[in-house]
């Protein structure tokens, strides 16, 4: 059994690879494929591209190929919870998507028909990063349970960001979690998020990301590391 490691961007997918040994490609439907060790733990991570679209096949593709045991989300988030900073981590509890919207049909913003208003993550990974945040003496940086929430925007606006916030009570945003977390659920594999702060929605954050991109990456690989360590 594997774990399988999904990122959206290049620079996510090249810190993780970096710590992966006994690596070996394999390409499927386009989509490029590492097997290989982290930690002793065989580990599958692919790059999925951005969005929600890419994320869906690219899980799906991953279940139908690989006999994985539980699926991580790693890479970066904007923050809307204003009591994080750049480089901070955010341990997903809860999903939403907050781009989905039939409250026309008496349902909540969000609500996904045969989901519900959102998606936990795996209770038991949750825990066991819980303890690993525990145990990690020196903090460098905040790490943090959280709530994520998931649309097919790049967050700019600062009115939205608010809006989002109070709405779903939401600590980040990304454009991937929400449909990796609903496949993994429909597939009924324990899924976990884990997300480094790498910008804040206020109109100039595209510059912001770009410059965070790669510390980000860094610290979501750092967690990962100290996870397969444990496990």
């Amino acid at each position: 059994m594997k774990f399988g490691i999904i990122t959206a961007m290049q620079e996510e997918f090249d810190e993780i690879e970096k710590i992966m040994q006994e690596k070996q490609k394999n390409e499927i439907l386009g989509v490029n494929f590492i097997e290989g060790k982290i930690e002793n733990k065989e580990c599958i991570l692919v790059q999925c591209g951005v969005g929600k679209v890419n994320a869906a096949r690219t899980t799906q593709i991953m279940v139908d190929n690989f006999e994985i045991e539980s699926i991580f989300n790693l890479g970066s988030a904007g923050a809307i919870n204003n009591e994080l900073n750049i480089g901070d981590v955010i341990i997903g509890k809860n999903v939403y998507q907050h781009d989905f919207d039939i409250t026309a049909f008496n349902h909540n913003k969000g609500y996904v028909p045969g989901i519900g208003d959102k998606i936990e993550c795996d209770k038991n990974l949750v825990n066991k990063f819980e303890n690993i945040i525990k145990n990690i003496k020196e903090k460098k940086y905040q790490i943090k349970i959280g709530t994520v929430a998931t649309g097919d925007i790049f967050l700019t606006e600062e009115w939205m960001k608010n809006k989002i916030r109070i709405k779903f009570d939401a600590d980040i945003v990304d454009m991937e979690c929400g449909a990796i977390a609903q496949v993994a659920y429909l597939d009924n594999i324990p899924f976990v998020v884990v997300r480094s702060i790498s910008d804040v929605p206020n109109g100039d954050n595209a510059h912001t990301f770009d410059e965070n991109l790669k510390l980000a990456s860094e610290r979501a690989s750092e967690i990962l590391k100290e996870y397969l360590k444990q496990e």
